[in-house]
């Protein structure tokens, strides 16, 4: 029933064909995980242990059999459909029996990086109204600072062992069945789970995803990630960014594939780079600044010969990087899209042209194009709203709105459009390039400037490692261009090398989008995610 590998893949047609069926009744769990354990079984995790020298492995039944028992575990606590449950867990496999024991119960899990302070989790909690919350160990003594603060709090499930005052989710599944006799009933359309936006200029929105979102990803897999049956795929990520969603739990499980779940702290480049090669990694992803700091190793070094498919999101790639990491592997880095809110909406694809620094073209299923504040489409090269034509039906993984308890937020549905938030530019072939955040674009002297596209004219500096852009105000321009900058390795700041720094990279873009002013500095404010807040930066002008 969930079978896509007979699915065109070829971009021209797929555009014209592709449409997803999703039934009216779907869970994620049952449907594709126990299918693939009764199907197809395999190898579906690879648990890599934090020095690279132990690996368990783990199959689709395997993984059936667990999240079984962690829902009858719910179940048995009392635990009932709809309600919400806070999940801060690492890169471990009881992570995956938490999330499918949840979705199995109709119980509604809400992902958190293990970077979640007590007070964002109290903020999550109390937003959802939650009644569960699971953690790994270490995380405990956080949430026991805010039990107080946290009334709808019922059940405190600990990853692992006993604690006082905690539920060991060990003994909670040791006890519980692996079989599960009635399925609890779920609509498609039913949330399933929940996501929180990485909050750059607000507090985090709450991002309801249902049961559909899971299916709908098979876009991602099928056309962005291309990914076949025998993949070993590895995408770098933490388990509470919706970025786990996209690389390490719906496109690869639909497909069948081997996910790699490395459970290190930190980022050691030469022991993922060797990790590759032992691991035979076939398909990799990875975010732009894990590729930046590969662009300052020697990758000659190292054996990538397994990697067939390299894959970038969450903003995008600097071409300098995109060619260093093509000229040493053999393979485009294929930048992609997505939000939150969508799945992979905008990629480049393994039958089409890649466009250094594009986000590529339209994903099969959807209609994305730029446009202004009324919902008008702009001219080709014109700066304007990344947005998708809202359709009937509704475009595959599309959320309906943030949750606030009561009536969804759906501020960013106007005009028969769904507005991203983010700016581009449409080139006449139908690629996307990206501008930046709405909020982020800088006007001076009567131009609208990129902060990205000056950040990637900064970067291509030998001495620059890291950059972030701003707008300050200015009497005479409105604004002026403003960089701060991270030095590579062995460089030091210096006015001089300031002004070398600035007269390189008005020589490598428009000399108006030069910056002005450059700091020099030793890190950049960013989210927990990872994305860069400007908006911080901003604040100290």
């Amino acid at each position: 029933m969930y079978d896509f590998m007979n699915v065109d893949r070829a971009y021209g047609r797929a555009v014209k064909t592709y449409r997803p069926d999703v039934p009216a009744d779907f869970n994620y769990a049952y449907d594709v995980i126990d299918r693939q354990g009764a199907g197809h079984d395999k190898t579906a995790i690879l648990a890599v242990s934090a020095d690279g020298q132990e690996i368990e492995e783990i199959s689709y039944a395997q993984m059936a059999e667990n999240s079984n028992r962690f829902a009858n575990g719910l179940l048995t606590l009392g635990v009932v459909k709809g309600d919400f449950a806070c999940l801060v867990v690492g890169r471990v496999p009881q992570w995956y029996d938490a999330l499918f024991g949840c979705m199995k119960a109709g119980v509604i899990s809400m992902p958190g990086t293990p970077l979640l302070t007590p007070k964002d989790i109290t903020y999550r909690v109390n937003h959802s109204k939650a009644t569960v919350v699971i953690v790994s160990p270490e995380h405990c003594d956080k949430v026991d600072d805010i039990r107080g603060e946290c009334p709808t709090l019922k059940h405190f499930i600990v990853i692992g062992a006993a604690r006082e005052g905690w539920i060991s989710s060990h003994e909670m599944c040791t006890a519980a069945s692996p079989t599960i006799k009635e399925r609890v009933p779920v609509k498609s359309t039913d949330m399933m789970m929940a996501y929180f936006t990485s909050g750059t200029t607000a507090m985090p929105k709450m991002v309801p995803r249902d049961h559909a979102y899971g299916l709908a990803h098979a876009a991602t897999a099928l056309f962005w990630m291309d990914l076949q049956r025998d993949d070993i795929h590895w995408t770098l990520t933490d388990t509470g960014w919706a970025k786990a969603a996209w690389g390490m739990l719906f496109p690869q499980f639909l497909m069948g594939v081997t996910v790699v779940l490395y459970d290190g702290a930190g980022f050691d480049p030469e022991l993922h780079l060797n990790l590759i090669k032992k691991l035979k990694v076939s398909t990799f992803c990875a975010p732009p600044t894990i590729y930046r700091l590969f662009a300052q190793i020697d990758l000659a070094a190292y054996d990538l010969s397994s990697v067939r498919r390299s894959l970038g999101a969450g903003e995008p790639l600097n071409p300098e990087v995109i060619r260093y990491w093509e000229k040493h592997t053999g393979t485009t880095i294929a930048d992609g899209f997505g939000q939150t809110e969508t799945i992979n909406v905008i990629g480049n694809f393994p039958d089409q042209p890649v466009k250094h620094g594009s986000m590529g073209q339209t994903v099969p299923g959807f209609d994305m194009d730029v446009v202004d504040d009324n919902g008008e489409i702009v001219a080709l090269g014109q700066i304007g709203h990344i947005a998708m034509r809202l359709t009937d039906p509704w475009p595959p993984g599309l959320f309906h709105g943030y949750y606030t308890g009561g009536e969804l937020d759906t501020e960013q549905f106007r005009n028969g459009w769904y507005l991203t938030g983010d700016t581009a530019t449409r080139d006449e072939d139908g690629y996307f390039w990206f501008v930046g955040r709405a909020d982020d674009l800088i006007s001076s002297a009567g131009y609208r400037i990129s902060p990205f596209e000056v950040e990637s004219a900064l970067l291509e500096h030998p001495a620059v490692a890291e950059s972030a852009v701003i707008g300050e105000a200015d009497d005479v321009r409105g604004q002026i261009v403003v960089a701060y900058v991270i030095l590579s390795g062995g460089n030091a700041p210096s006015d001089k090398l300031a002004e070398e720094i600035q007269e390189f990279c008005k020589a490598n873009t428009a000399p108006y989008k030069y910056p002005r002013k450059l700091h020099f500095v030793a890190e950049l404010p960013k989210t927990i995610s990872g994305k860069i807040r400007r908006v911080e930066l901003r604040g100290a002008c």
